[in-house]
This record gives structure tokens, sequence and C-alpha cells, in this order.
């Protein structure tokens, strides 16, 4: 093992693709951001993207990484990729995608999908599970697609994550890792694998077999950077590519979150509450875990869909006189978010956020929606936006102890990534209402150190994953809760927080019944 050796981690993320040089000690070399647009929407709900925008904005941030160092590219060891979950996209049998790629923030649904039949539609039955099934089937975008757009579903060759897509242009390979199979797709976590040709997935999510790509486990070589992609990427021809797993896996093992005891809160676009475990374990009955970076492993989590987007969300609507200051600063107006945040007292002088702004189907029905009570005259801005981060910390501590119940492991330790991650009020508050130490790595960029980390392992530069996350994963800093602002935040979190959407559940239904939304 050489001490000049890099790996290459590409991290193509919701609102951004870095192109990152890892040292094998987990330490940045060299990092090249490229913004990009998440989605657009032709009809209310949908969120699509253009393939290509996808892939040239991965050339563009790997192009830049060259550009901004003078690492020999021989030093690079290999390449791996980590991506956003769950947005997929329908390709010819040249490769050629044949729609936009449907983003998984999309909220369309398919009505009159014929419920599933047999064996498996009297289990479900007995099981009083019909109503979940067919929102699945209804949410699921292959049913979308084959109702809507007949003749792109005749042509599809291959049905592709993105993880697979950008796989499939480096390489030339229809290859993809099973740590990145999350989504609406007929994978069975238990096994591994694409489920049995019985399983009844095959019915509520029917794609044919062999429109699926070969699935490799983390770790394993997916094939070679083609000259084509090397042309557009800069990127060695004949690379190793590796296979890694999706961005929310990657970031437990770039945490170094290797113990079931031990929560991994991800302040991304959707903030989430993963575990690592080593056996299979549904947090919320029948919903399966997700694969982890690790072979053999499991990821229980708990998502708060459209959390840190909350946080662009207010800067949109409400933070123009903090855009003004950070534009003549020269710096991001979320830089200056956290004194808004010091501004007010723990519990925000009773303003409680519950943050459904677009539903989980794991944690509430599709009528969710988000909702801010306690208002008074004496609120502010700096009220609402503190608000916002209690409650992202109280569904993620509700999370926490969904996960404890059913794993029966207390969780006694908390670590933090993500872009939110940046911000040492949101650290402070979570240690605070969780009341437990809160943990930070020494890099945000802890979905890209995973990948990095499990391609060492596939490289065989390090041994084993244990061996590979102590030499390059560290934690940098630590935040304590307070007491006095724990003991506040336990008694809003117990006597309002958890009582709010049962209590509101009827309202949120009449008010889909009268307006339609969403």
């Amino acid at each position: 093992m050489n001490q000049q050796d890099y790996i290459l981690s590409i991290d193509h993320g919701t609102q951004s693709v870095r192109a990152i040089l890892f040292d094998l000690q987990g330490n940045i070399a060299v990092r090249s951001r490229v913004p990009i647009q998440p989605y657009y929407s032709t009809e209310p709900g949908w969120a699509e993207q253009d393939p290509e925008y996808f892939w040239k904005s991965l050339a563009q941030a790997c192009c830049q990484l060259w550009q901004k160092t003078d690492i020999p590219k021989e030093a690079v060891r290999g390449v791996t990729l980590t991506t956003q979950r769950a947005t997929v996209i329908n390709v010819d049998a040249s490769g050629k995608p044949l729609r936009p790629a449907m983003v998984w923030l999309d909220q369309r649904v398919t009505k009159g999908i014929k419920p599933i039949g047999g064996l498996w539609g009297g289990l479900f039955k007995l099981g009083r599970l019909e109503k979940d099934i067919a929102r699945l089937q209804s949410e699921t975008e292959v049913n979308w697609i084959k109702v809507n757009q007949p003749e792109i579903w005749q042509e599809t060759y291959k049905y592709l994550l993105l993880s697979g897509y950008l796989s499939y242009r480096l390489t030339g390979n229809f290859l993809d890792s099973t740590g990145n199979q999350v989504g609406y797709i007929p994978f069975s976590v238990k096994k591994m694998d694409w489920a049995g040709p019985r399983h009844w997935s095959w019915q509520a999510f029917p794609v044919e077999r062999q429109q699926l790509p070969e699935l490799l486990p983390p770790g394993a070589l997916l094939g070679q950077v083609t000259p084509e992609a090397a042309e557009e990427t800069g990127i060695p021809v004949g690379l190793p590519v590796i296979a890694a797993a999706s961005d929310k896996a990657c970031e437990l093992v770039g945490n170094g979150a290797l113990e079931p005891h031990i929560a991994c809160l991800s302040f991304g676009t959707n903030a989430t509450l993963n575990t690592m475990q080593p056996k299979y374990l549904e947090v919320i009955p029948p919903l399966p875990p997700y694969p982890a970076a690790i072979p053999g492993a499991y990821n229980p989590e708990i998502a708060v869909n459209r959390g840190f987007w909350m946080v662009s969300w207010f800067k949109k609507e409400f933070a123009h006189y903090e855009q003004q200051i950070a534009a003549e600063k020269g710096i991001e107006a979320e830089e200056l978010f956290d004194e808004l945040v010091n501004q007010v007292p723990a519990g925000s002088m009773g303003l409680v956020l519950q943050p459904y702004w677009m539903p989980s189907f794991k944690a509430q029905g599709p009528e969710a929606k988000g909702a801010i009570i306690g208002f008074g005259e004496i609120h502010t801005r700096a009220h609402l936006y503190r608000a916002i981060l209690e409650g992202l910390a109280y569904a993620l501590l509700e999370g926490k102890e969904k996960t404890e119940k059913r794993s029966h492991i207390p969780i006694t330790e908390v670590r933090v990534s993500g872009g939110g991650a940046s911000s040492q009020a949101a650290l402070q508050i979570t240690a605070d209402v969780f009341g437990l130490p809160v943990y930070r790595a020494h890099t945000y960029e802890t979905s890209a150190l995973g990948a990095a980390i499990v391609a060492a392992v596939g490289l065989h530069l390090y041994p084993d994953f244990k061996t590979a996350v102590k030499a390059m994963s560290r934690l940098e800093a630590v935040y304590t809760p307070d007491s006095q602002r724990h003991e506040i935040y336990s008694q809003l979190y117990k006597r309002v927080y958890l009582e709010m959407y049962s209590r509101l559940q009827p309202l949120y239904s009449d008010i889909q019944k009268i307006t339609g939304y969403p």
C-alpha cells in the first residue's frame, strides 16, 4: 500500500455532484462540486430530469477536479460512485434514455391499477394490507409508464436506477451494486438479489427480470472506465470502477457507524436516521430495511422527506436579508442562519413544527401535511427557523425510539452528516433533543468517504471494513446535551409533538377531500 495512492469518489446527490480524491487516510486531497437543478416539473407533483444532464454534470465535476490538482492520474487506484436513491431511467438496447428520469421526489400516482391476485392477494386481504399494497402500486413509476406511455415501456431494454445508468456510462456494462437497490423494484433485501419469480413484488412492480441489471455486492468490480467515458470525464482509461452503495448507506460507513447502538443521522434533502444491523430488521413492518454498504448487513431507516430541504425553503421564502448580506460577504446565506437560531430560546417559545412537508410511506398516511402550532405575536422568523430545526430533531427522535423498540438495542451515540451538519446550532439542538452526545466526522463528505472506504476494501488496499474505517474515518467534534434544554424538549416532545399527528389527521383528511391536494 503506497501512501501516495488515491481513490476517486463521485457523489451524485440531489442538489450537486461532487468529485473527490481521497488519500488512504480519508483526507480530501482535492474536491470539485457542480450544483445541479434537482428536477423540473411540467405537472404538479412531477419531478423529472434529463439523464444526459446527470451524466454531463458528473463529467463536468471530474474535469474541474483534474484542473484543480497536480496529483498524477496514475496515483488514482480506482473510482467509485454513490448516488441519490430511487431515481429511475428507461434506456433502449444502445443505452440511450427513452424518456426523462423520474426523480425520487416525484409524487405522481396511477389510478385503477389491478389489485394483486392469487395467494398473495388473499394474504394481503387477511393481513389487512390491501390499502398499503394498493398505495405502493399507485406510486410505482413503472406502473405509471406502462399505463401512460406504453410505447416507451415496449422499447425499454433496461430499467435502471441512477446508479446503474451512471455505472453503465462509465463502464459500458449493465451492472449495479446490491447496495443501491432502493425504490419500487422487485428486490429482495433478505436475499440481496432480485426477488424470486413467484414473489408478489413482480406484480406490484411489473418489470421483467431481463430488463434489470445484474447485481454485484459492494466492493466488487463493475468494470473499467471506457475510452468514451475517459474522454468526457478525464478519468484514465481502464481505471477499475468499484461498486459502492447509495448515499445514505455510504454515510454510515463514512461516519464509522458500524454497530447497531450508533445512530447515523443524515441532514440532507431527506433527513434520515439509520443504523447498521447485522440481521434483517423491519422497523416499521412489513417494510424492509435498506441494503447496507457492507455486504450482508442491513440499514433500517426512518426518513423525514424533504427534511433539510426545509432550510432551502426558509431561505427562499424568509431569508432575503441574509441572502443580501451573504452576497456582500461572498459566503453562503446558511452560514448566517445560526445567528437566527441563537436569538431564540429552546422550545421556540411554544412554536412547534411537524415536518411532514412531504409524507413518508413509512410513517404517515398520504393525507399528512406539515403543521406549525403555537403562534403568538411574539414570534418572528427566527422562532420559525429554530422551530424547523427542532421539529426535524423531534421526528428523528421518534425514529430512534421506533428503532430501539424493534431492535431491542438502546441507541447510545449519535453521529451526524449531510449538508445540515455544517450548522453548529442544528447539531446542538439535536444533542439537546436526544439527550445524547452528537458527533461529527472529520469531513462533511461522509457519503463520498464511505464509498471510498468500500472501494479501498474492494481494491485490497485494506483487508476488511473495520480496518479501513479505523484508518480513514475519525470523529472531529462532539456536542453534548444541556440538561435544562433537554428537559424542555422532552416535555414538548412527549406532550405536544407526539400528539399532533393523531389529533390533526382528521383535518388533514378533510383538507385532501376538499382541495384534492396532494
